[in-house]
């Protein structure tokens, strides 16, 4: 782990300006997946898209034939069959297929104010919590007060839970350049100025933020940046408040490389926690990102930490205890911004 000190106060360094554009990486072979952990509710969605495939194929092939013109790109290196959208929900990052907007029947998906990584969660974990929450209504109601209200409302606060977790508003992107948005929401609990990281190549600073299960757990890009690298690392899962978890806990390490000159490196990483403990990263290396746009999310409650380069021209716009949300508040300024 890189050695670090608390930030207390803007250091004076040569600017980390690398001379040449990196080339990107090939996905490691740890990643099979936009979800590299796995889960119950993962298994069933692939298990639902195998019988979803066949269904297609047996009973509607002129749509399969109609999708598989629209097509795209290749599909080399998915694990299944591609048919239409849906099936590149978990291998988005495995392949280079994909469908424009306009041919894609599923967009709408991308409007709703839920999170599309949670929709199969939202409904297997939603439709029982709401069934039971009206039976146990309907049994307070006719049969037992004393028992089926107070039951109901139990399982009707676990579904508010849910539906809360997984939702996703819209955010307004601040435009302005040299700016540095958050990378997730959530509480501020690390500024940390380290002496050396080996991706930036020289000084930089550690934002650390913290997820509740209350937060809005999608992840944005801090800027408009290009992929240049990804690593998963397999781990523990202690609580994300914990510092220990940067190093201990299952981690996707995001290396990222700023689109204008002089394209700044930076870093995202997202840690899972002790209830989060699935990672949904769906980028590749070589995509181009805006800033704020949506690049994965950590179920459940988690910590993402930004790693910045330490320069005279970089500002820190936040410290510990501050409340941030995803590509709306500034974390960091640079050159005329300051």
């Amino acid at each position: 782990m890189e050695q670090g000190r608390k930030l207390i106060g803007p250091r004076m360094s040569t600017p980390n300006v690398p001379a040449i554009r990196l080339t990107p990486e090939p996905l490691p072979d740890n990643i099979k997946s936009v979800q590299p952990g796995g889960g119950v509710c993962y298994s069933i969605e692939l298990a639902w898209g195998r019988w979803r495939r066949w269904y297609l194929k047996h009973f509607r092939p002129g749509y399969v034939r109609r999708m598989a013109a629209l097509r795209r790109g290749d599909c080399t290196g998915a694990p299944h069959e591609v048919l239409d959208p849906r099936d590149l929900k978990y291998c988005r990052n495995l392949c280079q297929c994909q469908w424009d907007k306009a041919d894609d029947p599923f967009a709408w998906r991308d409007r709703i104010p839920f999170a599309r990584w949670g929709l199969a969660e939202l409904q297997l974990m939603g439709w029982p919590l709401l069934c039971l929450t009206v039976f146990f209504a309907w049994y307070g109601w006719y049969v037992a007060p004393v028992f089926g209200f107070p039951v109901a409302l139990v399982f009707g606060a676990l579904l508010a839970l849910v539906v809360w977790f997984f939702r996703d508003p819209p955010r307004r992107i601040p435009q302005e350049p040299g700016l540095l948005v958050s990378p997730a929401d959530g509480k501020v609990v690390e500024v940390t100025r380290l002496d050396r990281d080996e991706f930036i190549g020289g000084p930089a600073v550690r934002i650390g933020i913290f997820l509740s299960i209350f937060s809005v757990h999608l992840n944005r890009a801090p800027a408009a940046a290009r992929v240049i690298s990804l690593r998963y690392q397999p781990g523990d899962f202690i609580s994300a408040l914990d510092p220990e978890c940067a190093v201990r806990n299952e981690n996707i390490w995001i290396g990222l490389e700023e689109e204008t000159a002089p394209h700044r490196r930076m870093v995202v990483r997202q840690i899972a926690g002790a209830v989060a403990r699935r990672i949904v990263c769906p980028l590749r290396p070589g995509d181009v990102l805006a800033r704020g746009e949506k690049i994965g999310m950590i179920k459940l409650g988690s910590r993402t930490e930004l790693i910045l380069p330490d320069e005279p021209d970089l500002r820190i716009e936040v410290k510990p205890g501050d409340r941030v949300r995803a590509g709306r508040s500034v974390v960091a300024r640079r050159g005329e911004q300051i």
